[in-house]
């Protein structure tokens, strides 16, 4: 090619012809040498690198590329790409696999592992003394792995759909104050004039609707307050927090309305957990709305148990209860805003225990079994475990 210097590697190959023995066979240990190199180069980058022939067939491959895709040692040369990534070959354009085309795809692959992919060929042509044109094309395929990048932004617009959702109820939430306000003041009206009225089995009667009306605003209005105080993001109060203490101090408040179903508790743990860093009152948020759900999902003489454990890097409380259980089609929406399973269930409840529990650093998961029960596992970060130095 004009202009291209040449290396003393290919000036050697130059003459070939009139190379002794003892030469050639010093090139051939060189030609070795480079080549591991390359191998050992190729097989560093974190990048799959592909070779295919205008077949399909794999005739190269480093190390990152046969893990991506599941490539094994002895398949090499064997088998072709569209067959390992089915599909691939029939949404590229045919002048992608011809000599100069280029083509790039994301692709999500199953086996050996769900990953996700990001592949870029292109094509070009490796003429040899008496191989036919079609014969020399063959394309080169790049693979990068996107799957931390990809399942990022899934969480990102996750969140901002979940925050948009929040938001659009928090607004509606605090327009529907306005009117409960409206209706305070004139019922607070009704009652001082129905004061200066003579004490009539009409007026008695009205006095009492009044304040019926009056302690079901009241009601509607605790609702909302106590709403639009869970729903609203809010930057945790971090502070060292015992769990039991704060577990004990939830089912007290909570009592009343267990003992009013009928429903048994059992909290269980070997040891008194170690503290953890916490907003206490979100962890009490957190512990309401598993409980009501529990209650929701059990009749009287159910059981709820609390049983804590831990590990090197965690505090774990695991809540169980011996309600219907959730249906398996059901479990993987249980987080989604709106998704209830309960009849004028809103769907939020566990939508805030996964926010809260995030923020908190920690991990909830449910497992649940219809008919038998629910369990939920909340994990939370050990104080001592939230930098960890990782083995060399």
């Amino acid at each position: 090619m004009p202009g291209r210097k040449s290396s003393p590697l290919d000036r050697i190959l130059g003459r070939l012809d009139s190379l002794d023995t003892v030469n050639l066979a010093n090139l051939a240990q060189r030609l070795a040498r480079e080549r591991g190199l390359l191998e050992t180069v190729f097989n560093l980058i974190r990048e799959g690198i592909l070779v295919i022939d205008a077949s399909g067939v794999i005739e190269y491959a480093n190390q990152a590329g046969k893990t991506l895709i599941g490539l094994k040692d002895e398949e090499l040369g064997r088998v072709t790409l569209w067959r390992l990534v089915p599909g691939l070959e029939k949404s590229l354009p045919r002048e992608a696999v011809q000599a100069g085309g280029s083509a790039t795809r994301e692709l999500e692959l199953t086996y050996p592992e769900r990953r996700f992919v990001r592949l870029y060929l292109v094509a070009f042509e490796t003429p040899a003394e008496g191989e036919q044109p079609e014969s020399a094309q063959r394309v080169a395929v790049i693979l990068s792995d996107i799957t931390e990048e990809r399942v990022s932004t899934e969480e990102r617009i996750e969140s901002e759909r979940v925050d948009s959702i929040l938001l659009l109820a928090a607004g509606v939430a605090h327009e529907l104050g306005n009117p409960l306000n409206s209706l305070e003041i004139h019922l607070q009206l009704m009652e001082r004039q129905l004061k200066r009225m003579d004490h009539s089995p009409a007026s008695e009667k009205l006095r009492e609707a009044v304040e019926v009306s009056r302690s079901e605003v009241g009601r509607l209005d605790r609702i909302i307050r106590h709403f639009l105080e869970a729903i609203r993001p809010q930057r945790p109060d971090f502070q060292q927090a015992n769990l039991l203490a704060i577990l004990e101090e939830s089912l007290t408040f909570l009592s009343g309305e267990l003992e009013d179903r009928g429903l048994k508790v059992e909290v269980e743990t070997e040891v008194t957990p170690p503290p953890v860093l916490a907003d206490p009152n979100q962890i009490k948020q957190v512990l309401f709305n598993l409980v009501k759900n529990a209650m929701e999902a059990m009749r009287e003489g159910g059981r709820i148990k609390f049983k804590f454990r831990d590990d090197d890097q965690h505090v774990i409380l695991q809540i169980g209860d011996s309600g219907h259980g959730i249906r398996s089609e059901h479990l993987g929406r249980v987080f989604q805003p709106y998704q209830s399973t309960k009849r004028g269930g809103h769907g939020l409840g566990l939508m805030i225990v996964q926010r809260i529990m995030r923020e908190h650093g920690g991990q909830v998961g449910i497992e649940s079994k219809e008919g038998i029960g629910t369990v939920v596992t909340l994990q939370f970060p050990k104080i001592d475990g939230r930098v960890r130095l990782l083995e060399h």
